[in-house]
């Protein structure tokens, strides 16, 4: 279930416990094991989407190397969709749309104008999502991605349920998935760990419908990263690899090497994407809500092939080290 891996890269040795796939073949020696897609969050290269903003953040994406652009959906009117979809095929690129709801259209409530606004949102950013060719719409879909005064009630939940199972069922039918990305206590009082995940899920009970994990929210709100990821199990359909300062990899406090090991452990297939944020690269609806007050970084090209290369390197290494752990 999920986005699922579709490319190969190249490894330069072979063993058995690999996990490759049936149409894996030799050239010259070198095996090609199917591997994850990698993506990167548009706010790595710019906080708009003119049509100029969108052809500096899908170029530089495929520059780098990478497979998907992840582009957030906040305001689904700034997007073109014409435009959009066609300088994504230009550059051969896959795309994923996210955005966070705000308490103007928040369906994690009890007050039904608002969910109603929520719903209609939802459905522009899928419309989107459709038109662009995209695969995956997620984030934190399910309610407003903002500090509530206090927890949420069960009516708020039935109605932020309802919702997201409506969405699902309209994305079904062109194939889309749907992801729940549960955030910190800060962002959300509805999901916040793997556990209220897979049990909103459960409520929700559509199939198209998968765990969101970032690990920059993980590391707040989870005893560790191994035990809740391998949890999930195939209703893992997304993930975000992001440091705890929102900064470089490997510059802050999180076990990388727990995350891969155990995305590799559990055989994950599906779109790994880097996310990054700076005060360099400002989005007007974006960079408030998430506090990106300091500037961590000003070269975005510089930041997203180093992630590149620090994920490939640590994904290599938890093949590496399989069976150990």
């Amino acid at each position: 279930m999920g986005v699922g891996a579709t490319g190969i890269r190249v490894s330069t040795t072979y063993r058995p416990d690999m996990g490759l796939d049936e149409t894996s073949s030799s050239a010259a020696g070198r095996w090609l094991p199917v591997s994850n897609p990698f993506g990167v969050h548009a706010l790595v290269w710019t906080g708009g989407w003119s049509p100029e903003e969108a052809e500096h953040a899908i170029s530089s994406t495929a520059a780098a190397g990478y497979d998907l652009i992840e582009i957030p959906a906040l305001d689904p009117s700034r997007i073109d969709i014409a435009d959009t979809r066609d300088r994504l095929a230009a550059h051969g690129l896959r795309t994923s749309l996210t955005l966070g709801l705000t308490f103007a259209n928040d369906i994690n409530s009890e007050d039904l104008e608002l969910v109603a606004a929520g719903r209609s949102t939802l459905m522009s950013a899928l419309d989107i999502t459709r038109g662009v060719g995209g695969e995956y719409l997620g984030g934190v879909i399910f309610g407003a991605m903002d500090k509530y005064p206090g927890p949420t009630s069960a009516a708020a939940r039935a109605n932020s349920v309802a919702v997201i199972k409506e969405l699902a069922q309209e994305a079904a039918g062109d194939g889309i998935t749907i992801g729940l990305e549960f955030v910190n206590r800060y962002e959300s009082n509805l999901l916040n760990t793997v556990q209220e995940t897979l049990d909103y899920m459960d409520l929700v009970g559509e199939d198209n419908v998968v765990v969101h994990a970032d690990a920059y929210h993980m590391n707040i709100e989870e005893d560790g990263f191994r035990e809740p990821l391998m949890r999930c199990g195939d209703r893992l359909g997304y993930v975000h690899i992001g440091e705890s300062n929102r900064g470089y990899l490997g510059a802050g406090t999180i076990d990388f090497e727990e995350v891969f090991g155990a995305l590799v452990d559990m055989d994950y297939r599906g779109v790994i994407t880097f996310e990054s944020f700076s005060s360099a690269v400002v989005d007007p609806n974006m960079s408030n809500t998430l506090a990106i007050w300091r500037n961590l970084w000003s070269d975005g090209m510089d930041l997203a092939t180093h992630a590149l290369d620090y994920m490939n390197t640590e994904m290599d290494r938890a093949r590496d080290t399989i069976g150990t752990r």
